[in-house]
């Protein structure tokens, strides 16, 4: 296990890598949010899920809704990673006819499996495909991530409320809790806290983790689904822009890309050696 998070690990930080890059060479899309949330998609996809790249409709697959549909970034790293289509398409984000837009398009972008974006819908999809399951006998799991500004959303509490009435014990939401939106402190703009109370109060098993600890996310992730006769909430502590120092916990990076001096910056916070970033250079020529 210690061998396998090293790798999870690695791979996050390459996963990183591949947001800062994408997003200044589209010099459009969402930085804080994408970074925040990577290591839990880095081990949905590499360590829970299962899926398989080369058969992106298979019916045996676990879904996965990006709820926060504005970390499209993150997500597309993964799948690129994964080999759901080869990595030299993130360089065409939100370009014109490209299948890789600004929110998550299941009918253009191999395994993505919702379209997302307005806020405050994914989990009520994730609970509706997880009663599904349920009710034709199958064993896919549901995984949706969500926002906690995301959380000021209505319909994400009628969602929970169901979830907990038809104890879809095969749905598992995680919610990014880096305490910032587009328009500051989460707290300021309306407080949604205690989620994990919130939560509970509708019958569903909370776990709280830092939601940067590989290990404690795939240990989470295992003990979510073990559990049985309710749905689980991952209530996970991240940091906007984890990685890159001139982004972290700032509500300004919500919306916004590397920019050219940036770039470097951020690429040696994340450990890039001189051979990634003369890589570098040459793809921003």
């Amino acid at each position: 296990m210690k061998e396998k998070i090293s790798q999870l690990e690695e791979k996050a930080r390459r996963l990183r890598v591949a947001i800062v890059k994408t997003l200044h060479k589209s010099q459009s899309g969402h930085t804080g949010g994408s970074l925040s949330a990577i290591d839990m998609i880095c081990a949905l996809y590499f360590h829970k899920m299962r899926h398989n790249p080369e058969e992106p409709a298979w019916e045996g697959r676990d879904r996965f809704v990006l709820s926060k549909g504005h970390a499209a970034p993150a997500l597309y790293v993964a799948l690129a990673e994964a080999g759901y289509f080869p990595t030299e398409d993130l360089m065409m984000l939100r370009r014109l006819g490209s299948h890789l837009q600004g929110h998550p398009d299941s009918k253009g972008t191999p395994g993505v499996d919702v379209c997302t974006g307005s806020l405050g819908q994914g989990l009520s999809m994730a609970n509706g495909m997880a009663l599904g399951f349920k009710l034709d006998g199958k064993e896919n799991r549901v995984y949706a991530l969500l926002g906690d500004g995301e959380l000021q959303e209505g319909q994400i509490w009628e969602a929970a409320m169901a979830a907990g009435h038809y104890k879809t014990d095969n749905l598992c939401a995680l919610v990014d809790s880096n305490g910032l939106q587009i328009d500051g402190d989460v707290s300021r703009v309306m407080n949604v806290s205690s989620i994990s109370d919130k939560f509970r109060a509708f019958g569903w098993n909370v776990i709280e983790i830092d939601g940067h600890c590989l290990h404690g996310i795939c240990t989470a992730l295992d003990a979510a689904e073990r559990h049985k006769g309710a749905p689980t909430a991952i209530v996970a502590t991240t940091v906007k822009g984890k990685g890159v120092s001139i982004f972290e916990n700032k509500a300004s990076y919500h919306g916004v890309t590397p920019n050219d001096q940036e770039l470097p910056v951020a690429l040696r916070c994340l450990g890039c050696d001189c051979e990634e970033l003369e890589n570098q250079e040459r793809i921003g020529a």
